[in-house]
């Protein structure tokens, strides 16, 4: 698994304890040693451990990629050259990446979507679609050695296709879509989604005081550069 702070909770831990009870032996790479943070939406929840860096991991010693979404965690990664290199060095291989919600977007900084099949959170179907890629609005969508899904509302679907995706080699060989045409826009944002953000609590003095630090400490950083 692929992961930075600010990951989706939900498709990292769900997917991880269904590939774990199939047998499978997993790593939690990230950018920086220690614990990452997952979020629920965009309110904090518990934390992973990471068990190798970027620097520490190497794409040869793994059969497959794991790429969760949430809003900030694959904006990190797509940033990161070390993130986009070891991403494209599974598709070199042609070794399975799946991915959802929001985590394509790495792989549209990877520059791996030109002539590709796949879905995505739909807010991020023009990114994708001005990628190169076709993007269809399904559950699970299968292209080679991609597998995508649109989010959280597909957990259960995208599941049962990774645990299959990841135990058979011969699937990324004998599936390949070529798809001619991308689904449509949606004409509204989902409403789980805005109605989950009405009713999330107000955040805590602590956080409040803590995003001002950050963003003084930001501002500063800034003043220093433009003087320098």
């Amino acid at each position: 698994m692929l992961a930075s702070d600010g990951f989706e909770k939900v498709e990292l831990s769900v997917p991880v304890k269904a590939l774990r009870l199939a047998g499978a032996k997993t790593d939690v790479i990230s950018l920086r040693h220690g614990k990452i943070r997952g979020v629920n939406l965009h309110e904090p929840a518990s934390r992973v451990r990471v068990t190798k860096t970027l620097e520490e991991a190497h794409p040869s010693d793994y059969d497959g990629l794991l790429l969760p979404g949430g809003f900030i965690n694959p904006d990190l990664l797509r940033q990161s050259a070390k993130a986009r290199e070891f991403v494209s060095a599974f598709d070199s291989a042609k070794k399975p990446i799946a991915t959802l919600c929001h985590g394509p977007w790495v792989l549209a900084s990877a520059g791996l979507l030109q002539g590709r099949t796949l879905t995505s959170w739909p807010g991020i179907r023009d990114d994708l679609v001005n990628a190169g890629a076709t993007w269809l609005d399904q559950e699970v969508v299968q292209d080679s050695n991609l597998l995508t899904s649109r989010g959280p509302q597909d957990m259960v679907p995208f599941v049962k296709a990774i645990t299959k995706f990841f135990s058979d080699p011969t699937l990324v060989e004998r599936t390949s879509l070529h798809a001619t045409a991308s689904a449509p826009q949606r004409d509204e944002p989902p409403q789980v989604v805005l109605s989950a953000m009405k009713w999330l609590p107000r955040p805590s003095l602590r956080t409040a005081l803590g995003l001002g630090a950050l963003a003084a400490g930001i501002l500063t950083v800034n003043r220093r550069r433009g003087t320098a």
